[in-house]
């Protein structure tokens, strides 16, 4: 697998097309294949679109050069001289599985096999391929052509030597690739949780309204969407469902728990900006409620979100799940936090985050709330994460 390898992307929705149009951006000729022949003329038609006003803009020198490195397919066979295939289908374990059989038994020996699940277990998945130290995690954020962060997520089965070929590669299509361990969530949805679900609990409380949580942490923590709003533009239908499978995946630990808040708004089929309708109502001519701007409950809003954030992070190096260097990269690149969340701990200093965690956890007396143990660590020796 190279700079001149045919890259095969499966999926032609809008993230399946998103990487087919960086991996051709990158230089490679692409093979975009689906079964549903309507929807690769839609992305064809898309992709025709965005290159044109990329080209109009300067951006590329010429959108026809782009758009002809790509071949558009609704037969497997067409993979049979890629270097590398990327899944990038329904978040389903047994179809993937039955995706990755069906491929492996078209490609060459040497092909890379990729998923873009962003919750799943890639371990599974490779182990539905006879040859399953090819397989591998490429984990796109949405967009992707504009969005940096690329997870890689060895499966226990992966060939180590794969791992620093597709940083590399990921690398050289522009992206900002982290390596993290194969565990539910990966880094940004595992680490992001409680940035919905701690912001959901405050509401349930009644200890701030919706529109007052979303001011704390957009107007004094610097986020660019405060929770309901970035719940309401991704969906119900994705967020909570991710949720839920971390939770499930976690075995059932506290800490990512859901909440009827919002699974209530999935089984209404109020998901948010794409129906209208979520936390905030966004029919025409609805005004939006306004926040109550008390700086004292927002920074209490504000401390109790990050450090649960801090607490993820800090977890996660613990268990070795990815580096530190890796873990400010993810949340950074990944979901555009103001900072990464060892940086912020470092600044507020362990023993201020350990001091709200601990102050959560003899008022609940919930597991959700226990620090970890390396952040009690750090607070004990007065240390810092980062250097």
């Amino acid at each position: 697998m190279n700079k001149d390898s045919i890259i095969g992307v499966i999926g032609a929705g809008a993230m399946g097309s998103g990487i087919a149009q960086v991996a051709a951006m990158a230089g490679h000729n692409v093979v975009l294949f689906d079964t549903n022949a309507a929807a690769l003329d839609k992305a064809k038609a898309s992709l025709t679109t965005t290159l044109n006003k990329l080209a109009e803009k300067g951006k590329i020198a010429d959108a026809s050069v782009v758009l002809a490195r790509f071949q558009f397919a609704t037969e497997l066979q067409a993979f049979a001289d890629c270097g590398l295939v990327i899944e990038a289908i329904i978040e389903n374990l047994d179809i993937k599985k039955k995706v990755f059989a069906d491929v492996e038994a078209v490609v060459s020996e040497s092909c890379v096999l990729a998923t873009n699940t962003s919750s799943l277990s890639v371990t599974s998945i490779a182990a539905a391929c006879k040859k399953a130290d090819r397989v591998i995690g490429l984990h796109f954020f949405n967009p992707a052509p504009l969005m940096a962060l690329v997870e890689v997520i060895p499966a226990v089965q992966t060939d180590a030597a794969l791992v620093s070929t597709c940083k590399e590669l990921m690398a050289a299509w522009g992206k900002a690739p982290v390596i993290t361990k194969d565990t539910p969530g990966f880094i940004v949805n595992r680490v992001a949780r409680p940035f919905y679900g701690e912001a959901i609990r405050i509401y349930e409380e009644g200890i701030a309204d919706i529109p007052t949580i979303d001011w704390a942490m957009t107007e004094i923590a610097g986020f660019r969407m405060g929770p309901f709003t970035l719940t309401d533009y991704i969906g119900h239908d994705v967020n909570y469902v991710v949720t839920e499978t971390v939770f499930q995946s976690f075995f059932y630990d506290p800490r990512y728990k859901p909440s009827f808040s919002q699974k209530r708004l999935l089984e209404a089929g109020w998901l948010g900006r794409k129906t209208g309708r979520g936390f905030y109502n966004y029919a025409e001519g609805i005004a939006q409620p306004e926040p109550t701007k008390d700086t004292t409950l927002g920074n209490k809003i504000a401390e109790r979100i990050i450090a649960m954030l801090i607490n993820e992070a800090v977890e996660a190096l613990h268990l070795n799940i990815a580096s530190a260097k890796d873990l400010e990269l993810a949340m950074t690149k990944g979901v555009n936090y103001p900072k990464g969340l060892l940086q912020w701990c470092d600044e507020w200093t362990a023993e201020k985050c350990l001091s709200i965690l601990d102050g959560l956890y003899n008022d609940y007396h919930e597991d959700r709330y226990r620090a970890s143990v390396l952040l009690r660590r750090m607070a004990a020796d007065n240390k810092k994460f980062l250097s």
